[in-house]
């Protein structure tokens, strides 16, 4: 055999002759089907249930019975007062739940770091406990927690705060929503902290850093991807949320949730309701990415200071 047909051979044994070409074209094609058929699937599903939903609120947002296609909807929606007051509530309750689960949750998560792995375990099981109950059993739960006779109150009473009310108000609402939305915030911070090199720590308190120094300058700046994650998670989940306040809250502290289904099942009006969902939607849009940008900032800052 000479010596060009026997690198000819070798060369088409890995995919550079004209047969391995054409074997190799034909693999990549084979993969490319392979995965458009994997996502078909899920493509499909959120077209059905999430894409076209969207696109059909947003074409009642603009829809209007006398002349059709028009901004009437927002009109109303910003001359009408109550709107207003009621989206500055929404977004004041989702910002105050939000800050509740950081400040409870980080602690907690920073806990399951540092604990063995039989209490990191019994951590991990109480987080995940809400999971396995209803929401409509932990409202009505906290229904029950927060009645003027129930135990939370007979303890404040005895404790000298006198007649703590929370059920029917924005405190209760935000207490129970805190609560039920706790998890969304623990789990996305215990995945970031848990990758943090403690050695960090060491390394800057050997330089003579103190600390809580460390922790400042070292320790939290690793851990912002992780808060801001759990906080996207909790703020958006709080700006939907319709069945704690419809139940822990009152008519007179309701949030835009409930004006929109107020608007779809009792005033029937669909309009009203997709201008509504897509004000609070292009909020909630703008927000997150004035969050992603800031989280890309304190990145850019973080490399920079490491290369430094």
């Amino acid at each position: 055999m000479s010596a060009s047909a026997t690198s000819e051979r070798f060369a088409s044994a890995r995919g550079q002759g004209p047969s391995g070409r054409d074997a190799g074209s034909g693999f990549r094609r084979w993969r490319g089907w392979q995965r458009v058929a994997l996502l078909a699937p899920v493509g499909l599903f959120l077209l059905a249930f999430f894409a076209y939903p969207m696109a059909k609120i947003l074409a009642l947002s603009f829809s209007s019975e006398a002349s059709g296609l028009s901004l009437e909807n927002y009109v109303w929606f910003f001359e009408t007062s109550v709107n207003i007051k009621v989206l500055l509530r929404t977004f004041t309750t989702a910002m105050i739940v939000t800050l509740v689960c950081v400040l409870v949750g980080y602690p907690y998560a920073y806990l399951m770091t540092v604990v063995g792995t039989r209490w990191r375990a019994l951590l991990l099981i109480l987080a995940l406990i809400p999971f396995w109950t209803s929401l409509m059993t932990r409202n009505l739960a906290w229904l029950a927690l927060l009645q003027p006779s129930s135990t939370i109150a007979t303890i404040t009473r005895k404790l000298g705060f006198g007649e703590l009310q929370l059920l029917g108000t924005v405190a209760g609402v935000v207490v129970a929503m805190s609560q039920i939305l706790l998890p969304f915030m623990v789990l996305p911070m215990y995945a970031t902290l848990r990758n943090i090199d403690r050695r960090l720590l060491a390394a800057a308190e050997g330089l003579g850093a103190r600390p809580s120094v460390a922790f400042v300058r070292v320790y939290l700046p690793l851990s912002a991807p992780g808060v801001v994650a759990g906080s996207l998670l909790v703020f958006v989940l709080s700006l939907g949320f319709y069945l704690t306040p419809a139940i822990i809250g009152s008519p007179q502290n309701s949030l835009l949730s409930q004006l929109i289904v107020t608007q779809v099942s009792r005033v029937l009006n669909w309009g009203h309701a997709g201008a509504m969902a897509m004000v609070l939607l292009l909020v909630t849009v703008v927000l997150i990415w004035l969050a992603s940008l800031a989280t890309r900032r304190n990145a850019a800052l973080t490399s920079s200071g490491e290369r430094s």
